[in-house]
């Protein structure tokens, strides 16, 4: 077998081989004498077929047979013999036979990309810090209060924050504009849910009272065609009702599921469930510095179909997430909307992988089981979830990925030149929002 390879586009490979006649012939054949022992032809009995008819009747179809084991045979064999690592399926086209009934093709596809690892030494990442204070404790209560709050109706006029009922029409060029008008719809002044100027418009108004709005929709407003227009909203206000917050009392506490209805135990777990989010927050946080740093140093390019493949995955895990969020899951995502993440994720899973390849990286099974202990610890029985990871080696592994991901970022803070960045709680939460 003669092998070359030629250089493509950007990772493209051609390999062109070529199978001497002594090869074809010896497949050919033994395809041959396998067909004369199970071929049935009239005026012959089974298993007694001649060679020479088999051959004159069935020979063109049993060498094409021949020439498909034979190419993918000595595809993976001249691809080791050539140490290329290919990607997908090869792109296969057969050339002009060789003299005496050879075989050559010309086999093209991606191989993997060579990640040579940079010298991180001196790099610059910033590692932020963060802590929950009494500060937080106490504003987290109050947005648990406040997802809790009773409307009750006022006789007075409305004030920001106050949430009014309302029917409205809305007009352009006096005519009733579509999507543009509704009934018994909720409104909190304040909350900037509505254009520019609404909510403005009926601060002051009464349970009863009608009032006309003259505003304009913003110039990048999401719908095309109504986007910069004038608009008149005709509005009736039908209830005013302001925010009542519950107290902070048994009740209440034991609603959010703290048994002992105590204040102390409620702010305890408060505590707990904002210094667990903190650290998971924070622990993204410096992994994205990282990530970002491992890209901006390793510019490597990747193959098509590795792209193409990762973007149909993510694709299918969308099309999973809308099903289970009610939508519909008929909905035909093209591929292509996923490419740029998917891009990411391919150049960083092969700079990852060679980093924990080079460095001979193993998930230490501690850290393994001390991450499924913080994940179980948000559930109500923690050591259900513990067992459940113990019986299920698929999902054992997704954790152990995530502990080697870690170990990698904790690889590259060593080599690189770490700055500390002091955040407070709601900084940190807001940036990652």
């Amino acid at each position: 077998m003669q092998v070359s390879v030629e250089s493509g586009e950007g990772l493209t490979k051609r390999l062109l081989v070529n199978l001497p006649a002594e090869r074809v012939d010896e497949v050919v054949n033994a395809k041959l004498k396998e067909a004369a022992r199970t071929v049935r032809l009239d005026g012959f009995r089974p298993g007694k077929v001649p060679l020479r008819v088999v051959r004159q009747r069935f020979g063109a179809q049993i060498r094409q047979d021949a020439y498909g084991e034979l190419i993918q045979s000595s595809f993976y064999e001249a691809v080791s013999q050539e140490n290329l690592q290919p990607v997908g399926e090869p792109d296969i086209e057969l050339r002009e036979e060789e003299a005496g009934g050879g075989l050559a093709y010309t086999a093209t596809f991606e191989v993997m990309p060579q990640v040579e690892l940079a010298d991180l030494g001196g790099v610059e990442v910033k590692r932020a810090h963060a802590q929950v204070t009494d500060e937080d404790v106490e504003r987290m209560i109050q947005k648990l209060r406040e997802q809790r709050t009773e409307w009750v109706e006022v006789e007075r006029p409305a004030r920001e924050g106050d949430r009014i009922t309302i029917d409205f029409k809305g007009f352009i060029d006096g005519e009733l504009f579509e999507g543009g008008s509704a009934e018994g719809v909720h409104l909190v002044l304040g909350s900037g849910s509505m254009i520019p100027g609404f909510e403005e418009g009926l601060t002051g108004a009464s349970a009863g009272e009608e009032r006309k709005l003259e505003l304009k929709f913003p110039d990048d407003y999401g719908v095309e065609h109504l986007a910069g227009k004038d608009a008149v909203f005709e509005v009736t206000v039908k209830s005013v009702a302001e925010p009542k917050l519950p107290e902070v009392d048994e009740a209440f506490i034991r609603s959010l599921g703290v048994e002992d209805g105590t204040e102390e135990s409620l702010r305890k777990e408060v505590r707990e469930n904002m210094e667990r989010e903190l650290k998971q927050k924070l622990k993204s946080r410096t992994k994205e510095q990282v990530m970002e740093l491992l890209l901006e140093k390793h510019p490597i390019q990747v193959p098509a179909a590795l792209i193409r493949q990762e973007a149909e995955a993510l694709k299918e895990q969308a099309r999973q997430e809308m099903s289970r969020a009610g939508q519909s899951s008929g909905v035909d995502l093209p591929a292509n909307l996923f490419e740029p993440q998917a891009e990411r994720r391919v150049k960083l899973g092969l700079i990852l992988g060679e980093i924990i390849r080079k460095e001979g990286m193993k998930a230490e099974p501690s850290r393994v089981d001390e991450a499924i202990a913080e994940q179980a610890a948000t559930y109500e029985e923690p050591q259900a979830i513990i067992d459940w990871y113990a019986d299920n080696p698929k999902a054992r592994a997704a954790v152990e990925n995530l502990v080697l991901e870690e170990q990698v970022v904790e690889w590259v803070l060593d080599r690189a030149k770490v700055e500390e960045e002091e955040l407070t709680f709601d900084e940190l939460v807001n940036q990652q929002s």
